[in-house]
């Protein structure tokens, strides 16, 4: 017998699991493991997705401890994620080398020769070091010996970078001077392990994350978050499949999902939130589902929410559900809503997000 579940259940499920309802996480890095990756496209973004959730210390936990690392992972963008985890991430989304591609190297001006070269070259030039992204450059152009990389590496954003990152050979150092730096995750992350892990083992890892703050969900859904939608199908589908003795099947609105099974009694007792949330833009809580689920996004709310050039709105989420948008304005906390919020709920969540 399939277990039903509500939508605002779930949802409400994965606020009180994501630290939204109680804002009591312990700190930066708590908030980056149980959401798989604060995403940090945006620096202030970053910062106010823990703040919201009752933590602080990211610049601590990134540059000083080093327990955080900045660097490109899902779907090529930029994330802080816990050092600990950064070789299941390096490990899981090499099932999908789209460097390798034809269409993508002509897309990046790029032959297969050349991308080899920077492949190469980059741990080399890093070793033992931390460059300016200018320094990178002339590092790689020095051991290659091929000045046409420098155009190629020193326009866009980071394009070319990013499948050293996926390969565990890049990530972000310290700023100097108000500029990047890069440093091999080698030399910069405490415990970096001799080889990367067993992919399988890996994905399931990060599979099970995913699913115990973002669950329950489908392995699309889960591909779709970690690659982008229908790449790396045929990894996903077996770590799942290695996943499934910890996995119930649950229904929600007719749609068939998977849930941990030992988040099954946590997630039957979870009560609908009556709480209104500010969450910043970029916010794992919007970035973990798919666009097109209309019980968090109203259909005809979606472009106020997944705007052109991939970005994703600040939202106000009531019920779960996300209720409208907002924008800081001249000092001032200004929202557009398109659904009902109580308006002393509102009230709160603007006092604290204006503390914040």
């Amino acid at each position: 017998m399939t277990i039903e579940l509500t939508w605002p259940q779930i949802l409400s499920w994965r606020l009180d699991r994501q630290f939204v309802s109680a804002a009591d996480a312990p700190d930066a890095v708590a908030v980056a493991r149980r959401l798989c990756g604060v995403q940090a496209q945006v620096a202030s973004a970053a910062r106010l997705a823990v703040a919201v959730r009752g933590a602080s210390g990211v610049e601590e936990a990134l540059w000083e401890r080093r327990e955080l690392v900045k660097t490109w992972v899902m779907r090529g963008t930029l994330h802080l994620v816990p050092a600990d985890t950064l070789a299941d991430y390096c490990s899981a989304l090499c099932a999908y080398r789209a460097w390798e591609k034809g269409a993508w190297q002509r897309g990046h001006g790029v032959t297969a020769a050349e991308i080899d070269k920077i492949i190469e070259a980059v741990p080399r030039a890093l070793s033992g070091r931390v460059l300016t992204r200018e320094e990178l450059v002339e590092a790689v152009v020095e051991v290659t010996a091929d000045a046409h990389l420098r155009e190629a590496l020193s326009s866009g954003w980071g394009a070319l970078l990013k499948p050293l990152s996926r390969l565990g050979e890049l990530c972000y150092g310290p700023p100097r001077d108000g500029k990047v730096t890069f440093a091999s995750p080698r030399d910069w992350v405490p415990g970096w392990p001799a080889e990367l892990p067993d992919r399988t083992e890996a994905g399931v890892r990060l599979a099970r994350a995913f699913l115990g703050a973002h669950g329950p969900a489908s392995a699309e859904m889960f591909g779709s978050w970690l690659f982008g939608a229908g790449v790396a199908k045929p990894a996903v589908k077996s770590w799942f499949r290695a996943l499934a003795p910890e996995l119930t099947e649950v229904e929600a609105g007719g749609r068939p999902l998977l849930a941990l099974t030992a988040d099954l009694d946590s997630l039957a007792a979870t009560p609908v939130s009556e709480a209104a949330h500010l969450l910043p833009g970029f916010d794992q809580y919007i970035l973990g589902a798919p666009r097109d689920l209309e019980p968090l996004i109203p259909a005809g709310a979606k472009a106020k929410v997944s705007r052109q050039a991939g970005w994703i709105s600040p939202v106000v989420v009531y019920r779960g559900r996300v209720a409208g948008v907002w924008e800081a304005k001249d000092g001032a906390i200004v929202t557009d809503l398109f659904e009902d919020v109580p308006a002393d709920s509102l009230e709160r969540a603007v006092a604290r997000l204006r503390a914040l």
